[in-house]
């Protein structure tokens, strides 16, 4: 039993609880009532009874989160790399990064739905914005702390750049390029929702919309609750990713989960 209390996994559950207790308590010492916010057994009855309709919604919003996801390693990544090699593209292309994410994406959302539409495009381009940032910084960082005793110890031994970059560069910036993908991804699920709200017959942003425009309190918190569940899942998923890629670091070992 007190392993059971104790496990990483249990920890989350037992928090959850806790609030849920918490949550009923308040409304119900403060009397407040359900126009404002509702009580944890109505949200929980309305996921039960919307949970076929909550699901099917939520494929569209995950398919644009994972869209704007990769688009922004498979792009993000490789600029990054041009800035931690290059002082020259530095110098040219970073201001201009830092500048693009001073302009509130949901102002420019509506451009994107007169461009492309009401389909799945605006969504994955307003996830791209949110979660691409955050690749570059991480991933720039991540190749500039390569240690460059390292780095010069290859060279002396004959290696080629070819050779040093799969060999040393990057495997010594991957865990920072995780870190920038972890913080990408839940952006992601942020922009595919705001390009829902937009504008979109389909998706959680779409259910959220609705909800708020009946004032269906229980349904908007249920459907956030299953927009939580898909960022919870896609970071899980990317931690496991990491786990197999990078088992050598120091997060991933026993040891440092240990200390921690």
């Amino acid at each position: 039993m007190k392993n059971l209390l104790t496990s990483q996994w249990s920890r989350p559950v037992l928090l959850i609880v806790m609030i849920l207790i918490l949550w009923d308590v308040v409304i119900r010492v403060f009397n407040i009532p359900p126009y404002l916010i509702p009580t944890p057994f109505s949200v929980v009855e309305q996921l039960w009874n919307e949970w076929p309709m909550l699901v099917k919604e939520a494929g569209p919003t995950t398919w644009a989160t994972l869209g704007g996801f990769a688009l922004s390693v498979l792009v993000g990544v490789p600029i990054a790399m041009l800035i931690a090699y290059s002082k020259l593209v530095e110098s040219y292309v970073y201001p201009l990064l830092v500048f693009s994410q001073s302009v509130p994406k949901i102002a420019v959302a509506p451009l994107f739905v007169v461009w492309f539409g009401f389909g799945i495009i605006p969504k994955i381009i307003i996830a791209f914005l949110l979660g691409f940032f955050p690749v570059v910084v991480s991933t720039v960082m991540g190749f500039k702390s390569v240690e460059q005793d390292m780095v010069d110890l290859a060279r002396s031994m004959g290696s080629t750049r070819l050779q040093m970059f799969f060999k040393i560069n990057l495997p010594q910036a991957l865990p920072a390029i995780f870190s920038g993908m972890k913080v990408s991804i839940t952006l992601a699920v942020v922009g595919s929702v705001v390009g829902e709200f937009v504008g979109s017959n389909s998706g959680i942003g779409y259910v959220l919309q609705k909800a708020n425009g009946n004032f269906d309190l229980p349904l908007m918190f249920a459907a956030l609750v299953v927009l939580s569940m898909i960022g919870v899942i896609l970071f899980a998923l990317l931690d496991v990713l990491e786990s197999l890629m990078i088992p050598w670091h120091a997060s991933q070992r026993n040891d440092f989960q240990a200390t921690a």
